[in-house]
């Protein structure tokens, strides 16, 4: 990869020593959907800039239950990997490949050194930080506050711009994972967007309406 395609990809940095030293310490993965990158309790030894593709972070309790927290996109890195590299500490996260994607991974060893060099560096970490922290106040008001039938519409609008399909390619059970509740309770709220002709049920697949946002906002 050239810096120049490397700006293209991450256009919050302008700096060419900052560009050349983040191809000079990083290293290009090309990751297949479905690849956990992170299991809770291991230790970060580098932090991932998502060039393209999307990345899934969530929180596991220790019966494996899943709280999805956010998606990392293109330019994107994860605060949460951050901050276990600053403190040394074990993963407290589950980081699954989401689609085929493309990252630059940084050595932890480089961390400090782009931070005290390069100020879009730690602006760049500083908005990451304050973007992460607002992300993961949605996902524990969405748990504290809303009603499982809305929490289930907002995660099929947030798929949907994922992946900017109208397709959701997943099963009951994962939905119910990724939402903390029991796969018959999805598969009930499912089947009454169905009965609203808002989605079409098939197998492992969801067809969404065009206007699907539109109609669980009035």
């Amino acid at each position: 990869m050239t810096k120049e395609e490397l700006q293209e990809a991450l256009p919050n940095f302008t700096d060419p020593a900052l560009l050349e030293q983040i191809l000079a310490k990083g290293q290009i993965m090309n990751l297949q959907a479905g690849k956990v990158m992170m299991e809770p309790g291991q230790f970060v030894k580098m932090v991932p800039i998502v060039l393209d593709g999307s990345i899934k972070i969530s929180r596991m309790d220790n019966e494996g239950r899943e709280l999805f927290l956010y998606y990392l996109d293109a330019g994107e890195t994860c605060a949460l990997s951050l901050t276990c590299c600053s403190a040394s500490k074990p993963s407290e996260i589950k980081a699954v490949v989401e689609e085929d994607s493309t990252i630059i991974a940084i050595p932890i060893t480089a961390i400090d050194q782009f931070s005290s060099e390069f100020k879009q560096w730690k602006d760049f970490v500083s908005n990451t930080y304050q973007s992460r922290f607002q992300e993961m106040l949605v996902a524990l008001d969405a748990v504290a506050f809303k009603r499982m039938d809305e929490r289930l519409m907002k995660y099929i609008v947030t798929k949907m711009k994922q992946h900017k399909t109208n397709e959701l390619h997943t099963t009951h059970q994962e939905i119910a994972n990724e939402l903390t509740t029991s796969r018959e309770v999805v598969s009930r709220l499912l089947k009454q967007l169905e009965k609203k002709k808002w989605i079409e049920l098939g197998r492992n697949v969801i067809y969404i309406r065009d206007d699907f946002e539109e109609l669980i906002s009035k």
